[in-house]
């Protein structure tokens, strides 16, 4: 029997909802907040590598709510 992969080497899902403009003053998409070098490389990019993307954008979306991205 094979056991199923953990949810630690799982691949994470793409953050993208189609929503893809890139942010002229944040240089971040306004769908997913990545970067362009985060959209372009996702694909290559190993299921830990993703993971550290993920957790950014939360705080990305928080610090260009409240003004702070900038600081």
């Amino acid at each position: 029997m094979i056991a199923a992969p953990s949810s630690l080497s799982s691949d994470p899902a793409s953050p993208c909802v189609g929503v893809c403009v890139i942010n002229p003053q944040t240089q971040l998409c306004e769908g997913c907040f990545r970067t362009l070098d985060e959209i372009a490389g996702w694909w290559d990019y190993p299921p830990e590598q993703k993971r550290a993307v993920l957790a950014k954008l939360d705080d990305r979306l928080a610090r260009i709510m409240d003004g702070t991205l900038f600081d």
